[in-house]
């Protein structure tokens, strides 16, 4: 009975802090409106900059990515409009808790963000390239192309169920336990806090970009279904029914590559726009 209490008292007190916690964030996305509607409209002018770069590029899985100098520019851009829009409110939140302090760590803290995701793109990019020149001939759709997707996408709808995965999205979903328990004071700080988000981020969100890069990286549709679902994980309230909806729905894209290609809503299958290989695009 008392081990009962201890547990039940154990909980409130959890739902106590979280409610606390949100109750922060929404009084600093208050307070501190003017910098989320700076990062909103980075991320918009980003989408519309994506929208305009990658116009007509998509080639579905194995999409070529060109010289790296404008993969990593293009990269970038794309994280922008993916990721300001859910780190607004933890920048808010350290906005307002370094109010008196200097406005420039705000911005640092986002651009150091941003600066983690840019490595990420140029790891994945000496990834694919390694893959394509190893493995080129055996990555042909109509060999082993599609179950190599399907394997990706499959990895992926895993990964959302396991305990890592769990601990990383926590502290996404959790601004203001990241920010006091990881606190750092000065500019230099604001960069070390940025950073490190952003590698909770990059754990929470590799398998989905993983994804993504399956279905073709240049691909607008695609792109906007993973931020949309990296969004819903971190900000809406029921994690536990997105988090499973996102393993369906990742599982389902797995089985449709493999037995409907064709039918998969917004994916190009290589070979039907005069490609034959992944990975090849002229």
């Amino acid at each position: 009975m008392v081990g009962l209490e201890t547990v039940e008292s154990a909980s409130a007190a959890q739902q106590q802090r979280g409610s606390e916690g949100l109750g922060e964030l929404f009084a600093a996305v208050r307070s501190r409106l003017g910098l989320v509607v700076l990062l909103l409209v980075l991320a918009g002018l980003a989408w519309w900059a994506t929208v305009n770069q990658m116009a007509g590029m998509d080639a579905g899985p194995g999409t070529d990515l060109g010289a790296v100098g404008w993969f990593i520019g293009v990269w970038v851009v794309m994280m922008a409009a993916m990721m300001f829009p859910s780190v607004a409110p933890t920048v808010a939140l350290y906005a307002r808790m370094t109010r008196l302090r200097s406005p420039m760590r705000p911005l640092l803290f986002a651009a150091a963000y941003l600066v983690v995701w840019a490595a990420v793109g140029l790891v994945s990019y000496g990834l694919f390239e390694v893959g394509k020149t190893w493995f080129g001939s055996q990555l042909a759709w109509t060999a082993g192309g599609r179950w190599v997707v399907a394997a990706v996408l499959g990895v992926a709808a895993v990964y959302e169920l396991t305990p890592l995965k769990n601990v990383c999205l926590g502290k996404c979903r959790s601004p203001l336990g990241f920010l006091l328990g990881n606190w750092r004071d000065g500019e230099t700080g604001a960069v070390e806090m940025g950073a490190k988000h952003a590698a909770w981020c990059v754990g929470c969100c590799w398998a989905l970009m993983a994804a993504l890069f399956a279905l073709g990286v240049m691909s607008l549709i695609w792109m906007a279904v993973v931020a949309a679902l990296i969004a819903a994980e971190k900000t809406i309230p029921w994690r536990r029914p997105v988090v499973w909806g996102t393993t369906a729905l990742l599982l389902a894209l797995a089985v449709m590559v493999v037995v409907a290609p064709r039918d998969v809503p917004g994916l190009v299958v290589p070979g039907s726009a005069g490609m034959s290989t992944m990975g090849t695009m002229h």
